[in-house]
């Protein structure tokens, strides 16, 4: 089936597309969310992701299993370059003459959640991780690529894959116990992580 829907993607089926949109979408916005934490721009990078998928079609192999793994390395060059477009806004506003500060609701309603605390641990450490260690583990854990996938995704060898997702844990066991990386297996086995990994299909 996965041959199949490759040959008319690639020939620029739109039934085809739209079969691979209901298929992976979710996926895309779940990563997306987990690289950028805001809902809103992973909703911008979803329809970025599938607007250069139909752009990058004729790039697709016509033999190969499921296209998630180039659909996640699309979403992650994207969520780059939004991040990077993001950063340059904010610039241009900062320069921008300021009114009078409007109080600001939405600490104080993170107050209010019982995991709030815990959140805060968890944004933190993430941010003490290098971009590149954040999106192996967006895609190994989170997502549940195996190594050759997440390779494939980002078009980094297997041992960088490797590499990147070791670095990353030892960094967050410093200062966070991700449920997930109770599921990472040990020697030199494909998978990198063993449950709550999204529908691989």
């Amino acid at each position: 089936m996965d041959t199949n829907l490759r040959k008319r993607i690639r020939a620029g089926d739109h039934d085809a597309f739209g079969d691979l949109f209901d298929a992976y979408a979710r996926s895309v916005y779940n990563h997306a969310y987990r690289l950028t934490g805001d809902w809103t721009v992973a909703d911008d990078v979803v329809s970025l992701t599938f607007l250069d998928a139909w752009r990058l079609r004729t790039k697709v192999d016509e033999e190969g299993g499921s296209l998630r793994p180039w659909l996640l390395g699309i979403a992650t060059n994207v969520t780059r370059n939004t991040r990077r477009a993001a950063r340059r806004h904010a610039a241009a506003v900062a320069r921008l003459p300021r009114d009078e500060a409007v109080r600001d609701f939405a600490d104080e309603v993170a107050g209010r959640l019982d995991d709030a605390a815990q959140l805060a641990v968890v944004r933190t450490a993430l941010a003490k991780l290098r971009r590149s260690e954040r999106e192996v583990l967006a895609l190994c854990v989170w997502s549940g690529l195996d190594y050759r996938a997440a390779a494939e995704s980002l078009g980094v060898p297997v041992g960088t894959v490797r590499s990147r997702l070791s670095r990353a844990r030892t960094k967050l066991a410093k200062h966070v116990e991700l449920p997930e990386a109770r599921g990472q297996m040990r020697g030199d086995r494909g998978t990198a992580v063993g449950p709550l990994r999204e529908g691989n299909r």
